[in-house]
């Protein structure tokens, strides 16, 4: 009996029962397509993830207070007051840090804004002019923020679209004014719809004079961040240097152990992002593997029930000369079929409910979101729905070849 004689009773074996079929192959189905969704969307959440910390600019260096978190327990440790005036200014000095172009101090957190009983939560970011150009951000109505508004603790604020939209409508803001902390900020600009950069949503914040956040909005003196450019990414490395000593010699420092204070690249941070996502996506995606073992041995049980009910066909090609390889290659051929078939189908749904999801993401939330076919997850998938069939199917077949063809001709 040839191998193509054999896929074509299989497969003829299998057209008899459709649903049972059908019903058989969606656990694979299902594992398949949770693989290839899950996968899809880690690579998708990976892409827009670091597409936002490259927005920052490859040249950029944050100083983050407190120690360098290493576990769950030291998060509480980067809400440090440890950026201080005296660092700002000592960063800010040629002799100290040769290779930074700019030197711009952040502050920020969540407030709510008021206008006429509106009212509406958004995060205040209390920066310089250097922001415009650090963030390549600008208003599309009105002005940025000045040098003259960063000395004078200027009550101006530039509101992005979604904070324009909730507060004002369709009303031009220019010129009015929002109430925060009890105080009258006068709207100086709006800027136009950019969704997320790294972590935050450009659309949802207000931006000051660092010195009127720290003053009238926080009531704090030290800083959040201080945000350093270096003159080129060759630099970064000896910038980071220079940084830290001169914090170091700052606060009294002597063991670099004892930092209260860590610094951020674009490089270290790429690479941290990228380290965490692809560990959640393989965790995920092991979850959804587990479905199909369960699949497999959905498989392997209905395989066994056709088995039975297939005893006198089993008999009857024994007896016009059919041997137990070839009844073993049968039954495993029939349960290959069934779940590469399901793999393939997986496949197919699980990409278009990736991409589904993928453009639903960036229509309805206006984010940066693309598709990619994940092509190792579908070699994967298909791969480990091919093994499942093989390993499943051996017992199955292994048992029917072992039946007697004279006690199967008689069995009713």
């Amino acid at each position: 009996m040839t191998l193509l004689y054999s896929v074509k009773t299989s497969f003829r074996g299998l057209r008899i029962n459709k649903s049972r079929s059908a019903l058989t192959i969606l656990g694979i189905v299902i594992g398949v397509g949770a693989i290839i969704i899950v996968v899809a969307l880690g690579h998708g959440a990976q892409d827009l993830i670091l597409n936002q910390i490259r927005g920052i600019g490859s040249k950029t260096i944050a100083v983050v207070p407190g120690r360098h978190p290493k576990g769950p327990s030291d998060v509480v440790q980067t809400f440090s007051d440890s950026l201080k005036e005296r660092d700002l200014k000592a960063l800010k000095q040629k002799s100290n840090v040769p290779y930074a172009e700019d030197v711009m101090p952040i502050v920020f957190g969540g407030v709510s804004g008021e206008y006429q009983g509106e009212t509406y939560w958004f995060t205040i970011f209390g920066g310089t002019e250097q922001m415009a150009k650090q963030f390549d951000i600008s208003p599309d109505r009105g002005a940025f923020i000045t040098p003259e508004d960063v000395t004078g603790r200027a009550e101006a604020i530039v509101i992005g679209a979604k904070v324009k939209q909730e507060l004002f409508g369709e009303m031009d803001p220019i010129g009015q004014k929002i109430k925060i902390k009890g105080r009258n900020f006068r709207i100086i600009g709006t800027m136009p719809s950019k969704g997320q950069l790294a972590f935050f949503n450009l659309d949802e914040v207000g931006i000051m004079p660092y010195t009127t956040a720290q003053q009238y909005v926080f009531g704090i003196k030290h800083y959040n961040r201080i945000i350093v450019s270096a003159a080129s990414e060759e630099l970064i490395p000896a910038t980071v240097a220079d940084i830290k000593q001169t914090l170091r010699d700052n606060h009294g420092i002597t063991d670099p152990a004892k930092d209260d204070f860590f610094t951020e690249t674009q490089g270290e941070a790429i690479e941290q992002v990228s380290v965490i996502t692809n560990i959640l996506t393989l965790f995920l995606a092991s979850v959804a593997a587990i479905s199909l073992v369960v699949g497999g041995i959905g498989i392997m049980n209905i395989m066994l029930v056709s088995v039975t009910e297939r005893t006198r066909e089993i008999g009857l090609r024994k007896a016009v000369g059919a041997t137990e390889g070839n009844i073993m290659t049968q039954f495993l051929l029939e349960a290959i079929m069934l779940t590469v078939s399901g793999g393939v189908i997986g496949i197919i749904l699980g990409s278009l409910l990736s991409f589904v999801t993928a453009l639903a993401l960036s229509r309805v939330y206006s984010l940066d979101w693309t598709f990619s076919f994940p092509l190792s997850a579908a070699l994967l998938g298909f791969g480990v729905s091919a093994t499942v069939g093989l390993i499943f199917g051996l017992y199955p077949a292994r048992q029917a070849a072992k039946k007697n063809p004279i006690e199967a001709l008689r069995y009713e």
